[in-house]
């Protein structure tokens, strides 16, 4: 493998695990709340995962920051704004850095919108998931879809001019016309950014357990198309699977993690990913809040390992990158993964040939068709057709 330079862009992802409930089709690190917030410990606790991690960095700085959850917006203003202030304080941060905070449409949460804004967030990622409420339910969701609009029109009210609407499709009992009203609610919200994502059955769900009656796979596929192509026609540039934006306004953190930036994860189970010169390294922090607090808060280091092998860095590389409507170029490929770009050219190729991909010296990018059956792309690149184990 050649080495790998080091001047990779920095982002960095804070995990705040807990949520009013735990929603059936959800497979996040995501932990009911019961009682009060840990808010003081967990910080502390994240700080000190930050200077762990200080020497990591090679002394650059974060150019964009997400508070994931759970549900961040449990956490007040004063203790977002106390994390980023600390950000602030040690120079960690660009001074145009996108900084988004998941938020529920709850009537609590969206009430903090403006002590938000003022604390340094810039912009908000809402967790609408439906505008109805009989979707809403069987999606176990406890807003209802008047507190849903409400949420979008208070983070207009509170001074954001970016925020995203995450809006499910292929919902129990929902048909076409369903979700195309589902969609013209958030495309009237004024969201700049649309998170439109197909309604799947994940392992160790409730969900999984106890599957609700979903549309049949050709209406789930119309239902799809359908939607898209209304949020282009609204406006939306098309730009990754799942991700929709208004000019200027592509989730720029998101957007690292296609491009194969670096990322260092605070938090409950957050995963980070660095490049140094001999390779690159991953880590995953204690998954549970308990074992992360307990842990970190007396001192746990980080063990880097043995680098990402080569295979699982293309594989890793081209799930993330081939994602993207507009793929990516030679140049990426080789800057973010150390490696040369024959060695891709034979898999490519076939593709190519197969009406999969598009490639010349500048880009290579899927077609239609393998943009549809992206999976089925991205097996062509396993070894053995096999996921790769972590070194």
């Amino acid at each position: 493998m050649n080495t790998v330079p080091l001047q990779v862009p920095l982002a960095l992802y804070i995990h705040l695990p807990w949520c009013e409930s735990k929603c059936p089709y959800c497979d996040f690190n995501s932990h009911p709340l019961h009682g009060d917030l840990p808010t003081a410990r967990y910080i502390e606790a994240l700080l000190a995962d930050l200077e762990t991690v200080s020497e990591l960095r090679d002394q650059r700085i974060f150019s964009s920051v997400f508070f994931g959850g759970g549900t961040p917006s449990l956490f007040s203003a004063a203790d977002i704004g106390y994390l980023l202030e600390r950000l602030q304080k040690q120079q960690l941060l660009h001074s145009d850095a996108e900084i988004t905070l998941e938020a529920n449409p709850g009537s609590a949460e969206a009430g903090r919108f403006k002590a938000y804004r003022g604390c340094g967030v810039n912009r908000l990622s809402i967790g609408v998931q439906s505008f109805n409420d009989n979707r809403l339910k069987s999606l176990g969701r406890i807003h209802n879809g008047t507190q849903a609009l409400n949420a979008c029109a208070s983070a207009t009210a509170a001074g954001f001019v970016n925020f995203n609407v995450d809006l499910m499709h292929g919902l129990p009992g929902q048909d076409e016309p369903g979700a195309l009203v589902d969609l013209e609610f958030a495309i009237e919200t004024g969201a700049t950014h649309l998170s439109l994502y197909q309604l799947t059955i994940e392992p160790n769900t409730l969900f999984a357990a106890d599957p609700p009656p979903l549309p049949t796979e050709d209406t789930a596929w119309a239902i799809r198309c359908a939607v898209q192509a209304r949020a282009v026609s609204a406006g939306f540039n098309h730009y990754e699977v799942s991700a929709f934006s208004q000019p200027g306004h592509d989730c720029r953190h998101n957007l690292n993690y296609w491009q194969f930036g670096d990322y260092i994860g605070l938090g409950a189970g957050a995963h980070s990913k660095i490049t140094r010169a001999e390779g690159i390294y991953r880590w995953i922090r204690p998954r549970h809040p308990r074992e992360y607090l307990g842990k970190v808060t007396a001192g746990l280091e980080i063990d880097l390992g043995v680098p990402v092998g080569v295979d699982e860095l293309v594989f890793e590389f081209l799930l993330n990158a081939l994602r993207l409507k507009g793929g990516f170029s030679p140049d990426l490929f080789v800057q973010r993964t150390g490696l040369p770009f024959q060695h891709l050219q034979p898999a490519i190729d076939q593709a190519v040939v197969d009406g999969l991909l598009v490639s010349d010296n500048k880009r290579v990018c899927t077609t239609p068709l393998g943009w549809r059956f992206l999976d089925d792309l991205l097996q062509r690149f396993l070894v053995d057709g096999d996921p790769p184990s972590r070194a």
